[in-house]
């Protein structure tokens, strides 16, 4: 299927994985059983352990889990999982299938983010897979009273348009489906006009003092090109895993929990929205 992607959406120096790069998400099945085993593991601990003797300093921030592209908030439920088992408290966006308009998912995601603020007293860090990630950055450029860290996944924030060929074919369905009249679904502007400049300009934007940023990246990514997950103004922090694995294998979960303190230790101090009015 062709695509309606603007060219701006592929800077130069970027590209497409290969073909055959697909073949290397097949790494999930191992990132799964690895998950499985993990998963075990921390049962048998925790049936060994008294429940006021595990862990837990509470962490700072609470955190917000955006999901990536066709993906909704299930598929981040381990990271979630793995993250409170290091203190963090964890939000859903309430994306169920991110197919839509980004500027909308945005909007929602910025939603959320006003309650839990408002909720917790607090700004929120995000956790955000794929497009997820790019949402989240774009949120924290024009909110930085409510965002104070992120961690992107295998976001390629610099080069959107740097995905498989047959993600743009997802695109290219979900496109035909809006011109059919189909409500919800991205549509050719979400791709190719105002609503892909705006998200893609924002996203574009220099970071705000005060909010932290670290990309998580990985090179056998056969989905999106790995150059594009690496922005200038983040941490970047290099994984062995598939696309599809950022999200649910154990390694990744632990060093998104290390970025998510350092993130906080490193001077992003919680901070009181009526003390930011």
């Amino acid at each position: 299927m062709s695509s309606v992607l603007a060219p701006y959406l592929m800077p130069d120096g970027f590209g497409r994985p290969p073909l055959a790069s697909l073949l290397r998400e097949g790494s999930v099945v191992t990132e799964a059983g690895r998950l499985a085993v993990h998963r075990s593991a921390a049962r048998r601990t925790r049936r060994r352990t008294p429940y006021a003797g595990r862990s837990a300093v509470r962490a700072a921030e609470p955190v917000l889990l955006v999901p990536g592209f066709l993906a909704g908030d299930w598929t981040l439920t381990q990271m979630a999982a793995g993250l409170r088992e290091r203190g963090f408290r964890t939000y859903r966006s309430s994306i169920h299938a991110n197919v839509g308009c980004t500027l909308t998912a945005a909007a929602l995601v910025e939603a959320r983010l006003e309650r839990i603020a408002e909720r917790r007293g607090s700004r929120v860090q995000i956790v955000g897979h794929s497009l997820g990630g790019m949402i989240a950055r774009g949120i924290a450029v024009r909110r930085p009273d409510l965002v104070a860290g992120i961690v992107t996944m295998g976001s390629p924030m610099l080069a959107p348009g740097a995905h498989h060929r047959l993600l743009s074919g997802g695109v290219t369905v979900l496109n035909r489906l809006s011109r059919a009249g189909l409500p919800g679904v991205m549509s050719v502007d979400c791709v190719a006009g105002p609503c892909a400049e705006t998200s893609f300009n924002e996203v574009c934007q220099p970071l705000p003092a005060g909010v932290a940023m670290t990309n998580v990246y990985s090179r056998r990514d056969g989905i999106v090109d790995w150059k594009a997950c690496i922005d200038p103004q983040g941490v970047a922090v290099e994984m062995r895993a598939s696309h599809i694995g950022l999200a649910l294998d154990p390694r990744v979960i632990r060093v998104v929990g290390d970025a998510l303190l350092r993130q906080s230790s490193a001077g992003v101090a919680t901070l009181s929205i009526a003390g930011t009015a």
